[in-house]
């Protein structure tokens, strides 16, 4: 029981160190590469920077960090019931953990005169992609961790709970709506001409793709599995070792060998793709003539793997 409580403690102090870093990933991306250019992102972050746009006329906008909090306490309200404590919990402290953040290092950015400093200059795409490769690399570490930013990754995140749903889709879906209100705001409140604005828009929905993408790209990274087919005469002590050192389940199958004519047993283990490595590593310690053959897997699902979030239809009439 002891070493129950210790195992999850140490893995929610895990969680929260790995939130807190892609938090701070995030607002070094988000304020020092997207928001001095006036690159309008999605989700809450992208709402809160169309307000602070909006009333920025006389260099005095309404701070990021207030709108951000506001309209996530807001979501947070209508997703209780469907996530659950734990699941808002972590989104909680991240969302005023986010918060502080993004209001020290907009204060960080901001001149005397109420002007932002470019790190790079005019150079305003490749600010684009650097702040895009850094907000949403911090997404997927904080989601891969039980975690949220909030906003709409609330939304993404009740999807994903019921639906075999990419993040990445869902959160463009949304992401297109927020960056397409953008487009009167900057010609009404910023004096941008409509070729200034369409411009502005196009460079929102660049960092829309490349975000997600880049969501997408490190999660399924880390979700990435693959399958073992072992043939060896010292299958059992493979077998062995592999279930008690590495703790996997091994599946032996019955093999017949065409030219030999050869009875042969064949081991089946189901892994991810970071374990590699280690599997090549006992398997040769074991038996260094060993025959493996590796192949990557769409998705496994079931204990120690995925989750199969598909509804089963009633057909009770």
């Amino acid at each position: 029981m002891a070493e129950q409580i210790k195992t999850h403690l140490y893995n929610e102090a895990k969680d929260y160190f790995y939130i807190t870093l892609g938090l701070l990933i995030y607002t070094i991306g988000w304020t020092f590469f997207l928001l001095p250019y006036e690159i309008v992102t999605g989700g809450v972050t992208g709402i809160s920077a169309i307000i602070f746009y909006a009333t920025n006329g006389a260099g005095h906008g309404i701070p990021i960090m207030y709108s951000y909090f506001t309209i996530n306490a807001l979501l947070l309200i209508l997703a209780l019931k469907i996530l659950g404590w734990k699941f808002l919990m972590k989104t909680i402290y991240a969302i005023v953990m986010l918060s502080l953040m993004l209001g020290v290092a907009q204060d960080i950015v901001t001149n005397d005169d109420g002007s932002m400093t470019r790190l790079l200059g005019d150079q305003d795409f490749m600010s684009l992609i650097i702040g895009c490769c850094f907000s949403g690399t911090s997404l997927a570490i904080v989601f891969l961790h039980n975690g949220s930013t909030g906003g709409t990754d609330i939304v993404a995140a009740v999807v994903n709970k019921y639906r075999n749903m990419s993040l990445g889709t869902v959160l463009i879906i949304v992401d297109l709506f927020i960056i397409g209100s953008s487009f009167p705001v900057f010609i009404l409140a910023r004096d941008f001409t409509v070729i200034q604005a369409t411009y502005k828009i196009v460079f929102g929905l660049c960092t829309m793709v490349i975000e997600n993408f880049m969501l997408d790209y490190v999660m399924n990274s880390r979700r990435e599995s693959v399958q073992f087919f072992i043939f060896s005469k010292k299958y059992q002590e493979i077998a062995n070792a592999i279930g008690t050192e590495m703790q996997h389940g091994v599946t032996i199958l019955d093999g017949h060998g065409w030219y030999t004519g050869q009875e042969v047993k064949v081991l089946c283990i189901l892994a991810r793709k970071r374990e590699s490595v280690s599997m090549f590593r006992l398997i040769k310690s074991i038996d260094p003539n060993a025959f493996v053959s590796q192949s990557s897997v769409i998705g496994v699902y079931g204990e120690g793997f995925d989750e199969m979030k598909v509804k089963i239809k009633n057909n009770k009439k």
